[in-house]
């Protein structure tokens, strides 16, 4: 099986290809993951990666590419995987898919989750973490309140905001992924791999429509 996972930030992509990866028995492979690798082991690649990222500008896509085709050769990859993050372009599709002929094989689905832009606002702006990098809880000021208004339940530390949870961030974020990564929704979907599932609810409920269509689509 190989998946690819797409939805636009804070559908909830990362939790729901966690619970798929487990299920299937498959490696969960995140882009960003692959980064920090690459950086952490000081390979040429990493370095090359890192330079792009410290002056925030986004890593080209022939070295995303390559980053995530040698995690996808690893021995662990080679019953399948999913992929969470990557593509984020139309090229960055096509080199995929490329790569994937040139060993005779072909992605399963592409997995779309769908939530309605004011409920992402909601729900990321609405975020706060405790900065204590031995704690590290997460709250939201709807969802999952603290105890004591702006203090983690666990250690006592004031609650901050991720300049990304922003709101205006957030909008950014979601003006991006709408300019580079939702066309490739029309594009998964000429090729008939397109699954798309309601991303609204709790995330138990997200993984019941999640498992029910994709048992559909892979038989299991």
């Amino acid at each position: 099986m190989r998946l690819v996972f797409m939805g636009p930030p804070g559908a909830g992509k990362g939790t729901q290809a966690k619970a798929v990866a487990e299920h299937y028995g498959v490696p969960h492979v995140s882009s960003g993951d692959i980064f920090r690798a690459e950086i952490g082991n000081k390979t040429p690649l990493g370095l090359k990666i890192k330079s792009f990222l410290e002056t925030g500008a986004l890593v080209p896509d022939p070295i995303t590419v390559a980053a995530v085709a040698g995690r996808l050769a690893a021995k662990d990859c080679a019953q399948g995987w999913l992929l969470d993050g990557f593509p984020r372009t139309e090229g960055q599709a096509k080199a995929l898919d490329e790569a994937l002929a040139g060993d005779g094989k072909k992605l399963s689905a592409v997995v779309n989750l769908e939530v309605d832009p004011e409920v992402i606002v909601e729900r990321m702006s609405g975020r706060r973490i405790c900065p204590n990098s031995k704690c590290g809880r997460s709250y939201h000021v709807l969802y999952i309140k603290p105890r004591a208004e702006g203090k983690c339940d666990a250690c006592g530390t004031a609650l901050v905001t991720r300049k990304d949870d922003e709101m205006d961030t957030v909008r950014q974020r979601l003006d991006t992924y709408n300019n580079q990564t939702a066309p490739l929704i029309e594009y998964y979907q000429r090729q008939g791999l397109l699954v798309r599932v309601d991303g609204s609810g709790s995330p138990d409920q997200v993984r019941a429509r999640l498992f029910e269509q994709l048992k559909a689509v892979v038989g299991r």
